[in-house]
């Protein structure tokens, strides 16, 4: 019998509600997150600070998943997911009323809880629902619905900048932003099952419990994983400014090259997707670890608009094997451990990065080139860890699906 579009794209009740979620944070979140950079240098901060702010950021990245895998472990996917989402708003709101640089740096801990504190759930919530071999195109339905935002979002964000300034263009969005994510809230509370597992029924268990029972399999893509986003921290705050200064391409000009890198991602994800579950993560994952490492490349040697966009292209291609390399890290994680074992892997990841946009900013102030091309030699040396690292693995080797 042939299953639904729905049940085909692996959204069980749980995971459409999810992808809900994903798409109302995310559309909320993408109207002003490209222009945190400038709306931080319109409130008096030098590049140093807008580093310091981006390591910031890295490290709640990190420091926020172990705690929200064993939240989503020990009280469940929906009760974590609701209090996670308005933790968040409220980081929207000292965003919107900030006078001074400061003030964002305040609001960051809050508004890091759904992007980071949530991301395990996110994990748990499909690996309950679907069996390994529809995984992939889960995260691929998934990791459309948080790109999608961006194609709408950053141009919308961008002329708001544009027709309202930096400060009150940030804030009229953060105020749309607000009500998005209530109404997140609303899904959420009304449309989540009950947890298949209840909470509360697993065993703590410590950080260097769950290490330790990480197959080795899931360690290696980690190593690699960290050089790849160690490379990406070190450039991603600095593009825009990159972009939008010594190129002198516009604020609303930015915002279509981000909507063209991610309508690239969204048109990548389903097939490839698709692929991952048929053929095996592998070959996608090494695909997408050296396209992170050609996209600051393609910045930096970019003089024109046309140029550029081929690079924001190219930018769009190193998301088409995340819905593989999310499906593996599932794949190789204990069910009864899910949400923390994810949260184990993304600190180790998150927190590994935490210096990436120091030294940019460092980098950045010296020339606007080298965090581009440090970006690309620390990434490329990620794409060459992997290939060498996992040559002679196959899917079927280590699974707790």
């Amino acid at each position: 019998m042939s299953r639904s579009p729905a049940k085909a794209l692996g959204l069980e009740r749980n995971v459409a509600v999810l992808a809900a979620s994903v798409f109302g944070i995310g559309l909320a979140e993408e109207l002003w997150l490209v222009f945190v950079p400038k709306y931080l240098s319109a409130l008096g901060a030098s590049g140093g600070i807008i580093g310091l702010f981006a390591s910031t950021r890295d490290l709640l990245d990190g420091l926020y998943q172990y705690p929200g895998g064993w939240l989503t472990d020990r009280f469940g996917r929906k009760r974590t997911l609701m209090l996670l989402t308005a933790v968040a708003v409220a980081g929207y709101a000292i965003y919107a009323a900030a006078s001074h640089w400061a003030v964002v740096f305040a609001g960051v801990f809050l508004v890091m809880a759904w992007k980071s504190g949530a991301f395990p759930a996110t994990f748990a919530v499909i690996g309950d629902a679907l069996p390994a071999g529809r995984r992939a195109i889960a995260f691929a339905v998934q990791s459309i619905l948080v790109r999608v935002p961006r194609i709408v979002g950053a141009p919308v964000g961008g002329a708001l900048l544009v027709a309202l300034g930096v400060r009150a263009g940030m804030r009229a969005a953060l105020a749309i932003s607000m009500l998005l994510a209530g109404c997140v809230l609303i899904a959420q509370h009304r449309g989540f099952r009950a947890d298949r597992v209840e909470p509360g029924s697993h065993d703590p268990g410590s950080f260097a419990d769950v290490w330790r029972r990480m197959a080795p399999r899931l360690k290696r893509l980690l190593v690699a994983d960290c050089l790849v986003r160690i490379g990406e921290g070190i450039a991603t705050s600095f593009i825009v400014l990159y972009v939008t200064g010594p190129l002198g391409v516009s604020a609303a000009r930015f915002g279509v090259l981000y909507a063209i890198q991610q309508a690239v991602s969204v048109a990548l994800y389903l097939p490839m997707g698709k692929l991952g579950d048929l053929a095996g993560r592998r070959p996608l994952v090494a695909a997408t670890f050296w396209f992170f490492a050609a996209f600051p490349l393609a910045v930096r040697l970019s003089t024109t608009f046309p140029a550029l966009v081929v690079a924001f292209v190219i930018g769009g291609m190193k998301e088409m094997g995340e819905p593989a390399r999310k499906s593996l890290i599932v794949d190789l994680s204990e069910p009864a451990h899910r949400g923390r074992s994810v949260g184990v892997y993304y600190t180790v990841r998150n927190l590994l990065v935490v210096p990436a946009g120091v030294v940019g900013g460092l980098l950045w102030q010296r020339s606007p080139v080298f965090p581009l091309e440090a970006a690309f030699v620390v990434a490329l040396l990620g794409a060459v860890a992997y290939l060498v690292m996992s040559r002679g693995e196959r899917d079927r080797e280590a699974s707790f699906g």
